[in-house]
């Protein structure tokens, strides 16, 4: 993929967005789709671009990912959790090491 577009579709608006992409045959949108979505870094913006385009074109480009991808363009978008506890809050963390408190009394 060009990195010039990429840059210019990372900075884009989401109306900006269509602009970028009109012109652009609707195949070359879906495997722009598709690699856009396998970089953990552009993934919303391939999220986007997928729903400028059919589903059977995006499974086309790109089999079972191209129909998930479809799914997912046609969702409210929702951010990766990467990296968040199930417990809900944060860990208190110590730098101390596990008997400073004992330590502190001395």
């Amino acid at each position: 993929m060009p990195l010039d577009l990429v840059a210019r579709l990372a900075r884009a608006e989401p109306d900006g967005l269509t602009i970028l992409l009109d012109g652009m045959p609707e195949v070359k949108r879906a495997q722009l789709a598709v690699w856009l979505y396998g970089r953990s870094h552009t993934h919303e913006i391939g999220v986007r671009v997928a729903a400028t385009c059919e589903g059977a074109i995006l499974r086309r480009a790109a089999g079972i990912v191209g129909n998930v991808l479809y799914d997912l363009s046609r969702r409210p978008y929702s951010a990766p959790s990467y990296g968040t506890h199930g417990g809900g809050g944060r860990r208190q963390i110590s730098l101390g090491g596990p008997h400073s408190a004992a330590h502190t009394n001395l």
